[in-house]
């Protein structure tokens, strides 16, 4: 705990000292809104003031109209746009609203908003956010406007976007790798924990607000990730007096749930909740197919798996954001989440001497899993603008705290062809798993403008990790006494401690901008296997730099270079040596002598803006050392183990094409295609684990605005055939159908979507090695079908566009 003590006082006094500095208002903006044809007041309008001096549009201010319609809100001195919007009108924006020592109070006048009864497609597509934001270096995508994303998860919203492909597993990757740092709100979350990106699956996608995605990170961000960041940001509304939307969720197969976003703010305080809760039943399927050959004979397999998982998901958010003034805010908040789920797995293992030969008998193997996932969030937060613009000083503190207990039932039995059952050929198992994990994180953050156009940013930050797993895997014997079973009875303990530091100047001239940043990083890591006393200690360190470089061709056109090392560190599942036991014949476990892998990624963006759209294209090129690769063995009797190696590493570039179009007011389209070559050396754990290999992944998007507030979305997605170290991981595709219908006088949208609808998003793979080859055909998931029907309550549907897309 004495590594605690340092930083947490830095962060207290720094803390204190900003909040004695508090500036007042400089003037201010007040006005009257009213119906244009009866000039009724409109009391209860949203006002907003977004600040349109800073390099993020970010709302600085906002309140409700009086009862007889009118506002008056304080400002401090700066440029801004003002947003008036009502239930059921069109919304109405002011810009280049200046605020100066000539221009402290101004009177708007009076706002006539038009009632939203005619022209329906025209509000939808020139009044609400757009999908994709673009700048350079990072896309954010508005996700609560993809139908598809309704009644489904985190994991769903992430399937869905440009760059990120989530095999059938729910694993994440970007541009093609898997090694992507994960984020929620800007920080590590109990979500990717044990389970990795996995356990995003438990995360609804209605409590989901947009998704960052920064291929190549400049040094304020952790060095983790070698392909990017992706940051998943939380829904949190701001707007003076009560607001809410509510979810109703039905599906099949079984997906029922309920969601609730609530938000309250009086003054100086903003109560924020979200809540979701859902019950699922995922049917999954899939076949092995396995020929083991050796000196003396050969044999075959054929491995059939049928299951579900039964789970009910808990999802809270609650927290306050305390505003001393609009320059000055404090904000808590507490995240919870339990999963409680059952899974049931059958197995049926075929044995034959030839191809289509029986050798003589057959295995049932069945699971039968209980398992619990509470996970507590706690994060305290201050942020301090100061007086002159994009001066800034923010400090979080974070702690998280994960637990989760699994207990296994294993029976196995073997049958005769004729299906009568062979003495001593059955098993029955348990294993008993639980895992902990407490995490601090304790991060500061500066920002200083420099002269007219120049910027400095600076910052440190503590991540204190310890993990624990406690497991043991037991077999009853003919006595009936259950016996633990050798090296599956240990605990494992993880122990990381990284410190870091960086420092990134900015400037511009004339047309050109360009950044550079160094970030330090320490890390100490050490994992134990108590009983059989294996001590593993690791510590280094390392410098990550970063630079980018852009030339402003016009106001809507641009190019940019940028340049940044990157980091994967081996992580709990990668270091474990536990082994997984639901299959009695394929092992995973970790590997405890993994070293870190490290990146030099280049990139050479260009980005143009048009009256119907945006285009976003991108050259990359990634040089690997030390990649870490899953690599499988079989052994005699046709056990398959995959472990994590360090191989000698990869070299991949690319060529990625986004962009989104409106031929006509109401069709939009979304495309974004990606080839890549990658040159994969894995020569030092066998000669023949090298592979060349061309890939592409694309995704089109087609969205119909029709009369009276119906949409229509159609989504085909594929990804290419690859070679990996060790075979191919054949070529994925499908289709997602949507449609939406705005109901209750635009209050509430009821969605359909139904997701893989041919049932084609199956994982494939052939996978081949000394003495044998695999070949594999799983489909985790089926065809989903999601009715969906969300209620607004102050909330509008439609959100104000950037004037400026990409303006970040």
């Amino acid at each position: 705990m004495k590594k605690i003590y340092l930083p947490g006082i830095i962060l207290f006094f720094l803390i204190s000292s900003s909040l004695i500095a508090q500036s007042d208002n400089f003037g201010g903006i007040r006005g009257k809104v009213i119906d244009s044809e009866g000039k009724a007041p409109l009391g209860f309008a949203t006002i907003s003031v977004f600040d349109t001096e800073s390099t993020e549009k970010t709302l600085v201010n906002g309140g409700i109209t009086a009862e007889d319609g009118t506002f008056d809100l304080d400002l401090p001195q700066g440029e801004y746009a003002v947003l008036v919007e009502f239930m059921g009108y069109l919304p109405m924006e002011i810009n280049d609203l200046d605020i100066n020592r000539d221009n402290r109070r101004v009177n708007l006048g009076t706002f006539e908003l038009k009632a939203d009864t005619e022209n329906l497609e025209e509000v939808v597509v020139q009044g609400e956010k757009t999908l994709m934001e673009l700048s350079l270096d990072k896309r954010i995508f508005n996700v609560g406007k993809d139908l598809a994303n309704a009644g489904g998860t985190a994991s769903d919203i992430l399937m869905n976007l440009p760059s990120i492909n989530v095999d059938p597993e729910g694993g994440v990757s970007l541009r093609g790798s898997s090694n992507v740092r994960i984020l929620v709100d800007g920080k590590p979350s109990g979500l990717v924990s044990f389970k990795g990106s996995s356990g995003l699956q438990q995360l609804p996608a209605s409590m989901i607000e947009t998704v960052e995605v920064i291929t190549n990170p400049s040094a304020r961000y952790e060095a983790e990730g070698m392909a990017g960041v992706i940051n998943i940001i939380l829904k949190k509304e701001n707007n003076q007096g009560f607001n809410a939307s509510f979810e109703g969720i039905a599906g099949n197969p079984t997906n029922f749930g309920l969601a609730a976003n609530l938000n309250y703010r009086h003054k100086k305080i903003n109560w924020f909740v979200n809540y979701g809760v859902a019950y699922r039943r995922v049917p999954r399927e899939g076949t092995i197919r396995q020929e083991i050959s050796n000196a003396d004979t050969s044999f075959y397999s054929y491995q059939t798996t049928t299951g579900t998982v039964n789970g009910l998901n808990n999802n809270i958010r609650a927290g306050l954001d305390y505003f001393f003034n609009e320059n000055s805010i404090l904000t808590g908040s507490y995240l919870w989440r339990r999963s409680d789920a059952r899974r049931l797995t059958n197995i049926r293992y075929d044995d034959y001497a030839a191809e289509g030969a029986p050798l003589g008998r057959y295995t049932l193997r069945t699971q039968d899993e209980d398992e619990k996932e509470p996970n507590s969030e706690f994060n305290l937060t201050y942020k301090r603008s100061f007086d002159q613009k994009g001066h800034v000083l923010s400090t979080a503190i974070t702690y998280l705290d994960y637990w989760e207990n699994s207990d296994q039932v294993y029976t196995q039995d073997a049958y005769s062809p004729n299906g009568t059952a062979i003495p001593g050929g059955s098993l029955y198992q348990t294993s008993i798993n639980d895992e902990f994990d407490r995490q601090w994180l304790l991060q500061l953050d500066y920002t200083k403008p420099i002269g007219s156009e120049g910027n400095f940013e600076t910052g440190i930050r503590s991540s204190i990790r310890n993990m624990e797993n406690d497991f043991i895997v037991s077999e009853r014997t003919e006595s009936g006494d259950m016996v633990a079973l050798p090296g599956l009875d240990d605990v494992f303990l993880y122990d990381e401690n990284i410190h870091a530091a960086y420092a990134i100047l900015g400037n511009k001239s004339n047309k050109f901008s360009y950044q550079g940043g160094l970030r330090a990083e320490y890390t100490d890591v050490s994992t134990t296997l108590v009983k059989s006393n294996e001590v593993n200690p690791r510590d280094y360190a390392n410098l990550f730099p970063s630079a980018h470089l852009t030339y402003n061709i016009s106001p809507d056109d641009a190019l940019q270079i940028s340049y940044s090392r990157r980091i994967r560190r081996p992580v709990y599942n990668d270091l474990s040596p536990f082994m997984t036991f639901s299959d009695a014949r394929n092992f995973f476990s970790g590997n405890p002598d993994l070293n870190p892998e490290y990146t030099d990624a280049f990139e050479l963006g260009h980005i143009k803006y048009m009256d119907k759209g945006s285009i976003f294209s991108t050259l990359y090129y990634r040089d690997t050392e030390d990649k870490i690769e899953r690599i499988r063995s079989v052994d005699e009797e046709g056990n398959a183990t995959t472990l994590p190696y360090n191989i000698v590493g990869e070299q991949s570039m690319g060529f990625e094409f986004t962009t989104d179009y409106y031929p006509v007011e109401w069709w939009k389209l979304d495309a974004n295609f990606n080839f890549f070559y990658a040159k994969i050396d894995g020569s030092n754990i066998l000669d023949t684990y090298t592979a060349n290999t061309y890939s592409w992944f694309t995704r089109l998007t087609s969205r119909f605005t029709l009369a009276n507030g119906l949409d229509l979305q159609f989504r085909g997605n594929y990804e290419g055939r690859r070679r990996v170290a060790q075979g191919v991981q054949k070529a994925i595709a499908y289709l997602d159908l949507s449609a939406s219908k705005d109901i209750m006088k635009g209050r509430g949208t009821l969605i359909l979507n139904v997701m893989d609808v041919f049932n084609s998003r199956r994982n494939r793979y052939i996978f081949e090695g000394p003495g044998f080859l695999t070949e594999g055909n799983i489909l985790p998931r089926r065809r989903q079908i999601n009715l969906t029907l969300n209620y607004r309550i102050k909330q509008s549907k439609a959100q104000s566009k950037p004037t400026i897309l990409g303006e970040d």
